[in-house]
């Protein structure tokens, strides 16, 4: 089964088809194209929790409602990621690249002109699906036009966009909702995507399998879609409904028991939707390992650490996004030079190494308290955002790097999906976590500030606020009973953000165990 790619022939004299075949045989211009894309999708997904709010007040939207804005988003990327890669790899990375960026754009801009929160839930949904389209096949189309010997690097430069991307989305997010509207969140993607279109038809390289005449796998793509569908929906809502919940086991139950169905077809037919083939190589295998657990740090410590900076703090959204520059720049840098040393070393060295770095930043966040000074914030954030940017750069590579060119798409689907489901983990765990270290020391924290015992037994009920940061006060309490409920209520909640960084550390610690033992050997790419 080859792979090909459709580069124009220049003729011996200049003319336009032959300039188009310069461009459309220069991989750099493909990395610049597919970064547009790439920007548009990770910003939109974290400038969203920062508009949640206000599209709540304006649209009279219920606090179960804002959680399927971001669920149904979730839901529909896990669930199409991977076919988004094959149908790329099968039919064109290019065609469906800019079907994703095209469908994406429109639905943004659906979101901010539908005017009601059935709308918005329904085209966030559509958000995810024509995500799922364009992602995958950003690293498809990256593995099929660059040489081995520069894949890492190009690798490394989409995983800064994307760590950037995350990373900015607090800041940009504040700016357009303080000054703009929570519409103009959605909207900013209009002209993005239009340039991505624009500059993508132009540059862009048909890339695609030559697989002859078989029947594309309807089966595999309705298990693979039900398996992870009802495993995401147990993660998101295993924060709400309880993880001992029967609602929230069943639907993680019936997740699994669908995916082993999932592997056990897929292993029994000719052209499989993820051909099983690739878990062969370790260092596929691994590499998706860590990418979950990466974004289950980066994504749960960044939820805990916006709601520490906002709701106990007390900074706007704008000033905390600000404060958690340094994550961004580290990221920035880390990107580049983790695809440099794993050029040079391998991901045996910089997977380790970039955990090491997220364990330290999250065992630092030990020392936090309710009034800590900037000096003790910045440290944990640089070593995060080195941390993160690292092993992002590390893991893509070991996924996309260790399968056939041919199967370029599924294996980016494939990061994709660790990459949500692992973000989606660390945001329900962590909150759960918080929550429930809340729940066990609220009231001993109050009484210990000074609230009377009978009115702190009457603040139990307030778990669920403080778990976010936010304080049980009223406007007719006096100021000293006020004063004490604020600092009991904060302790208790960095009561729990101490628990979630101690579990994140360990985590970390296993992962960065993991790599090192397991990249060792037998970590070469599966047959081509």
């Amino acid at each position: 089964m080859a792979t090909f790619v459709d580069h124009s022939t220049p003729p011996a004299s200049p003319t336009p088809r032959a300039a188009a075949g310069r461009r459309r045989s220069n991989p750099w211009l493909t990395l610049i194209a597919v970064a547009f894309g790439l920007f548009m999708v990770q910003l939109d997904g974290s400038v969203v929790a920062i508009a949640n709010p206000e599209i709540g007040r304006d649209l009279g939207a219920s606090t179960a409602d804002l959680q399927w804005v971001t669920n149904s988003y979730l839901l529909a990327l896990a669930a199409a990621l991977i076919l988004g890669g094959k149908l790329g790899d099968r039919y064109g990375r290019r065609r469906y690249y800019l079907i994703g960026v095209g469908g994406f754009t429109l639905a943004s801009v659906a979101i901010g002109l539908v005017g009601s929160i059935e709308g918005v839930v329904a085209f966030r949904a559509a958000q995810g699906f024509f995500g799922a389209l364009l992602m995958p096949n950003t690293l498809g189309m990256l593995r099929a036009v660059f040489p081995p010997n520069r894949f890492g690097m190009a690798v490394g430069i989409w995983a800064m966009v994307s760590a950037v991307s995350t990373a900015l989305g607090p800041i940009v997010g504040g700016l357009l909702v303080e000054n703009v509207g929570w519409e103009s969140v959605f909207y900013v993607n209009a002209p993005i995507g239009l340039v991505a279109l624009l500059f993508s038809m132009a540059v862009l390289p048909e890339s695609r399998n030559s697989t002859g005449r078989h029947r594309f796998d309807i089966p595999g793509v309705v298990l693979l879609a039900a398996g992870l569908l009802s495993l995401v929906f147990g993660v998101v809502k295993g924060e709400t409904w309880g993880w001992s919940s029967a609602g929230t086991l069943g639907a993680l139950l019936a997740g699994v028991l669908i995916l082993v169905a999932f592997g056990w077809y897929e292993n029994r037919i000719e052209h499989p939707l993820l051909p099983m083939r690739l878990f062969r190589s370790r260092g596929l295998t691994i590499g998706t390992i860590i990418t979950a657990l990466n974004f289950f740090v980066m994504l749960g410590v960044i939820f805990f650490v916006m709601l520490y900076l906002q709701n106990v703090r007390g900074y706007s959204p704008v000033e905390a996004g600000v404060r958690t520059l340094p994550l961004s720049l580290a990221s920035l840098v880390a990107s580049p030079l983790g695809a440099a040393l794993t050029g040079r070393f391998g991901p045996r060295l910089t997977m380790p190494l970039g955990m090491v770095l997220q364990a330290a930043a999250t065992f630092g966040m030990l020392t936090w308290d309710v009034d800590s000074s900037y000096t003790a914030l910045w440290p944990p954030f640089v070593a995060l955002g080195l941390g993160v940017g690292m092993v992002l750069s590390a893991s893509s590579d070991a996924i996309v790097g260790n399968a056939p060119v041919r199967d370029g798409g599924v294996a980016g689907g494939l990061q994709g999906t660790a990459l949500q489901i692992g973000g989606a983990l660390g945001t329900s765990v962590l909150v759960s976590l918080i929550s429930g270290r809340v729940g066990s020391t609220l009231t001993g924290e109050l009484t210990g500030a000074g609230v009377p015992q009978a009115v702190a037994e009457g603040m139990r009920e307030a778990g669920d606020a403080v778990a976010m940061g936010v304080p049980p006060v009223s406007g007719d309490m006096a100021a000293q009973l006020r004063a004490a409920v604020v600092e009991g209520s904060g302790q208790a909640f960095m009561n729990g953000v101490h628990t979630a960084v101690l579990l994140t550390g360990v985590l970390c610690v296993v992962g960065a165990v993991v790599a090192a033992v397991g990249m060792r050997r037998g970590t070469g790419a599966v047959g081509h």
